[in-house]
């Protein structure tokens, strides 16, 4: 796990990529390299930071040049052995032991058929002295992140936003409907960017730049194509055996030089995976969260703690126990800037202080149960809209009285909340709307309404477009079974967007590898190939996964009630950072742009602060989002206006 960097054909490329890679230096803290050579009438210039986590030797290092191929390279290739067999058989030599060279002797045998091939986490750039050609590429599930920008001929490719940002001097311009985006969702979908001119190199594609000026794209994975085949080998009869398949898949992910450890949060998923991999590496370390009691009362939070115990004692993990406690006044700006975009979702200080804790004990690699709520419907979401079906058969003016009851009442009083009333306020805001928009509202912060009265009125036409890509994300798909389409939608849109984002950056900031066993590819293929009447069964979502899971974990911790990797943030709101929000309210730069509407964030905090709503994660998202819009535009001299 790495950090890269590169321009092409860039003015005073040397430098800028310096710069780039200096960002850089918290992802790789084991080394540092460059490369340079000419390309067409200019230069291609890498840069690489390393985390070294196979082959700790100088035949990992990078970037890695061999016979007019240098490559600098970010990821895991969980397949590496297989490969290398394979390219050993048919007469290439060796040098080292690690999958970088590995990955640049596919290429240099395969080309970009090598990509479909290979098994991991990848974002890459690889430049063939002899054609003057150099290809970006990023694997399949977009684990792995990589940002890139061009002007004119020249391009400029990162592992981070914040590097085009400083190699750029603050030139780059926010882009609002990216902006307006991360309102709706709380993060910015993986097809949009924080900035205007910079890019996200889609997942399963492909990036070819010629010193002619030509530039290529291809995209050599479908995600949507996987589902369909999936869905064929259900009709067909076929059942994968999920159980080998993910215990294949984690057999995989400890592959390392290093120690490697896993979260274990006491849920379902991580508990699954800690037990696989503590079979294999007897005495593993696991790490795990708790909070202030006085925070987890006020949240209603569930006990999670008392099952993470469970499992490491049974299986003989070493348990680290974490209280998390922060002061998130002074994590916010921190993780604002480490986020590269603004995400508002807290998990990503749970994950930044887990990590930090594990690096201080000499831990580089640690193991995620991330991924498996989107491919198996674990979220209350999935099951949340298969109910909504059957409410909307209610007779209208029964689903009417109900709704007028429930608004009535309180979401929490001063000394805790209701997580229950959360729910049915939550429940009720979605539940007779059509399929796509009832998905959406099910997991995003505002309707269209809602929006609309917080930001500049200019921007309602940015508005109808980013509902309308959720449309076509979530309707690009020909299948028949709901709950895999919402599985489909979160694997295209919530995983890469969110979760596999704020782990990437989170985790990088503390010097960390985090790997993701159910984001594999033979996982997400079995995971399609399963119906969804497998996956909700009765009131029970990933049941086809809890399953797989008894032959391993006692049934208390498989069908316990599902936790959240979350933050008490009502308890953070409503004493840490309650001054805060009433400063951004009434001072803060979006406000004061007209981006945001005063009027309509005074509404919020008025009806969060008496209890009726809870705006909690609305107002979270928002500092997060002023935190990012004043490092944003601080180095350009302009507001938010002219940068629109």
């Amino acid at each position: 796990m790495c950090g890269i960097a590169g321009t092409y054909r860039w003015p005073d490329g040397k430098a800028v990529t310096d710069r780039l890679t200096d960002t850089l230096a918290h992802r790789g803290p084991d080394g540092a390299g460059r490369y340079s050579h000419p390309a067409g009438d200019g230069e291609v210039h890498l840069g690489h930071r390393r985390l070294a986590i196979i082959d700790l030797s100088g035949t990992g290092a990078q970037p890695m040049v061999s016979d007019g191929l240098a490559l600098t390279y970010n990821g895991e290739l969980y397949n590496a052995p297989e490969l290398r067999a394979e390219l050993a058989a048919a007469g290439v030599r060796f040098r080292g032991t690690s999958d970088t060279e590995v990955l640049l002797e596919a290429w240099r045998r395969w080309g970009t058929d090598c990509l479909p091939r290979l098994r991991g986490m990848f974002a890459f750039g690889i430049f063939d002295e002899r054609t003057g050609e150099l290809v970006l590429a990023r694997d399949q599930l977009g684990i792995k992140p990589l940002f890139l920008l061009r002007r004119g001929e020249g391009l400029v490719f990162a592992s981070e936003l914040k590097a085009l940002a400083a190699a750029t001097g603050g030139s780059l311009q926010v882009d609002h409907a990216a902006l307006v985006a991360s309102l709706l969702y709380y993060w910015v979908p993986d097809s949009r960017c924080a900035f205007r001119e910079a890019e996200k190199l889609p997942p399963g594609s492909w990036l070819r730049c010629r010193p002619d000026g030509r530039v290529e794209r291809g995209r050599y994975w479908h995600l949507k194509d996987v589902a369909a085949e999936g869905r064929e080998r259900a009709r067909s009869g076929e059942r994968p055996d999920l159980a080998a398949v993910v215990e294949e898949s984690t057999r995989r992910h400890l592959l390392s030089d290093v120690p490697v450890a896993t979260f274990l949060s006491g849920g379902l998923d991580s508990s699954y995976l800690t037990a696989l991999a503590a079979r294999r590496k007897p005495g593993i370390s696991a790490y795990t969260i708790g909070f202030r009691a006085e925070d987890a009362k006020f949240e209603a939070m569930p006990d999670d703690l008392r099952y993470a115990r469970q499992v490491a004692e049974r299986f003989g993990v070493d348990l680290h126990e974490i209280e998390i406690a922060p002061d998130v006044l002074d994590l916010l700006p921190r993780m604002t800037y480490h986020l590269d975009e603004p995400i508002g979702d807290p998990a990503a200080i749970n994950t930044f202080l887990i990590c930090s804790a594990a690096r201080e004990a000499g831990v580089k690699v640690m193991l995620s149960g991330m991924g498996a709520d989107e491919l198996f419907a674990g979220y209350r979401k999935h099951l949340a809209n298969l109910i909504a079906l059957r409410y909307q058969r209610v007779p209208r003016p029964l689903r009417r009285g109900l709704s007028r009851a429930v608004d009535r009442l309180p979401v929490a009083t001063a000394r805790r909340g209701f997580r229950s009333v959360r729910f049915a306020k939550r429940f009720l805001s979605f539940a007779d709307l059509p399929e796509e928009t009832a998905f959406r509202r099910s997991y995003t912060m505002y309707d269209q309404d809602e929006l609309l009265a917080l930001i500049d009125p200019d921007l309602a036409g940015t508005v109808e477009d980013v509902l309308t890509e959720h449309t076509d994300v979530y309707q690009d798909n020909d299948l028949d079974d709901f709950v895999n389409r919402m599985c489909l939608g979160d694997a295209r849109m919530f995983l890469p967007g969110l979760n596999l984002a704020y782990t990437d950056r989170s985790s990088m900031a503390a010097s960390t590898e985090v790997r993701v066993p159910y984001v594999d590819v033979e996982v997400v293929r079995a995971a399609f190939a399963v119906p969804g009447d497998r996956k909700i069964v009765g009131r029970q979502g990933k049941a086809v996964l809890k399953e797989a899971a008894t032959s391993v974990l006692p049934r208390e911790i498989v069908y316990r009630p599902k936790g959240l990797f979350s933050a008490p943030l009502r308890a953070w709101m409503s004493r840490d950072l309650a001054p805060l929000v009433r400063e951004v309210v009434h001072d803060g730069v979006l406000v004061g742009s007209g981006f945001l509407r005063r009027d309509a964030l005074a509404r919020m905090v008025a009806e969060d602060a008496a209890g009726q709503r809870d705006f909690s994660k609305h107002l979270w998202h928002v500092l997060t989002l002023e935190y990012w819009y004043r490092d944003a535009t601080s180095g350009s001299g302009r507001d938010a206006r002219s940068a629109a």
